[in-house]
């Protein structure tokens, strides 16, 4: 799971993923971006993590572009407004529109695309899938 060591403040307000990410393929090959902007919380991006290793049976190398260090709070059930802001429940990372989250190196691109695929089943944003030629495939 995915958590940051220290933070200077262990709360934050939520904000917004706003704005176009103009980021490109730096270490890999292909990769997978993000359509739509929003969050994705540590446990959906360890998911994609590991369905992407599972698919590539431990050959090529995952590069991963984010990372979850926006702590978000959650009161507990049944308790009454006001009395502060609860604990910190999860930690999320925002992504803005065409961030890229993952590139893949040293494998073929029919692994690449399946891997991909399946860590794009466990991110609730739509992506797309990247080639170092500038072409969406």
């Amino acid at each position: 799971m995915f958590i940051p060591n220290n933070l200077k403040f262990n709360k934050q307000q939520k904000g917004r993923a706003r704005g176009v990410s103009q980021n490109t393929l730096s270490f890999g090959i292909f990769g997978l971006q993000v359509n739509t902007p929003g969050r994705i919380k540590a446990n959906q991006l360890e998911a994609a993590r590991k369905a992407i290793r599972q698919a590539l049976k431990r050959t090529g190398k995952v590069y991963l572009r984010i990372f979850p260090d926006i702590p978000v709070t959650k009161k507990p059930l049944e308790v009454r407004m006001g009395k502060g802001k609860g604990n910190v429940d999860h930690y999320i990372a925002r992504v803005k529109k065409n961030q890229i989250i993952f590139e893949l190196d040293n494998i073929d691109i029919n692994q690449a695309k399946y891997a991909l695929k399946l860590a794009a089943d466990k991110l609730p944003l739509r992506s797309k899938f990247l080639y170092k030629n500038e072409q969406i495939i």
